[in-house]
């Protein structure tokens, strides 16, 4: 029998990546992402592609003539790369990988308040530049966040893991907006307390931690308007979608100490950073990292593997996004 045909549009972990080559007839994209065109020719030649985050399949890619392509099993927990609904009329299955980057995604969260809170990446700048002259009673002094607000956009898996950190690690009070209001035994769990909006959470919180999708409805939600409602001393955190945040104004704002400082792991149009933000003492700027441990991604790639042999075995796809 014909083993089906499977593009990995990225080189995945080892371990995952080998389980699909054993089971599968598997091309390895391993160098630069894949342009629209790439991923239209791909779309007529195998049954199957598994993405990335870095690959666009837009409405026009799944509009490709003659396509082939029925299963798309996407290595990651977001979509907003992928038209969902372009898919559906193609009628096109799309999967993802959710759960298993929780803990690291969350992981990361807390890094960055860190970060800024005790201006660890400044600091580290002046060291290495050979500006550190030596203790000092006032030098780099930070913030502590014992005791302060945590507040969270979005309150989902990760959302609530960040949360449990915060509040067991740091001794952090915890708040949080969603468009739900979370059951009574899951705020209790984590002590949190809902605000019914986000430009209340907003001004009471010293810390402000994204955890929305992407896509439309929160588009720049984080803009001029909403930073001009934080604190002075407040912190904003994104390990998100980049699309959440305005960073025009987010760098005016950092420049202009409207907020004290922002930590970010994801960006608008990536891997471009915004010029204004690469200079900003106050802005801690990571690569993607949320869930770049080996663990988390070995896992990751598991869990579109079990995602496509559910497809082409003819079963319900657990993780079935489309």
């Amino acid at each position: 029998m014909t083993k089906p045909k499977i593009l990995i549009t990225r080189p995945w972990p080892a371990g995952a990546q080998a389980y699909m080559q054993s089971r599968y007839d598997v091309t390895v994209n391993d160098a630069a992402p894949l342009t629209p065109a790439q991923l239209s020719e791909a779309m007529t030649q195998y049954d199957a592609v598994c993405p990335t985050v870095t690959d666009k399949l837009t409405v026009e890619v799944f509009a490709t003539p003659n396509a082939r392509v029925k299963m798309i099993g996407n290595f990651g927990a977001g979509y907003e790369h992928i038209d969902i609904n372009a898919a559906k009329a193609a009628g096109i299955t799309v999967s993802n990988t959710p759960d298993v980057l929780t803990e690291a995604t969350a992981d990361i969260a807390l890094m960055l308040m860190l970060m800024t809170s005790r201006r660890a990446s400044e600091a580290e700048r002046q060291l290495r530049d050979g500006g550190w002259k030596g203790w000092g009673t006032t030098a780099m002094m930070g913030q502590s966040l014992q005791g302060k607000t945590l507040g969270l956009v979005g309150f989902g898996r990760i959302a609530q893991a960040t949360a449990h950190k915060a509040r067991q690690a740091l001794g952090m009070e915890i708040a949080y907006y969603s468009r739900r209001q979370a059951a009574p035994d899951i705020e209790a769990a984590h002590g949190a307390r809902y605000v019914a909006s986000l430009d209340e959470l907003a001004a009471q919180s010293d810390i402000l931690s994204l955890h929305t999708p992407g896509g439309p409805e929160t588009h720049h939600m984080v803009n001029h308007r909403l930073l001009s409602l934080m604190k002075k001393s407040a912190i904003l955190i994104n390990t998100a979608r980049g699309s959440v945040v305005k960073e025009d104004d987010l760098a005016e704002a950092l420049k202009a100490g409207t907020i004290w400082a922002a930590g970010l792991d994801v960006y608008e149009r990536e891997p471009i950073v915004h010029d204004a933000l690469l200079p900003l003492n106050n802005a801690v700027l990571l690569p993607h990292l949320g869930s770049a441990t080996v663990e988390t991604r070995e896992a990751m790639g598991m869990r579109a593997a079990r995602n496509v042999d559910q497809f082409f075995a003819g079963e319900a796809v657990g993780d079935r996004v489309a």
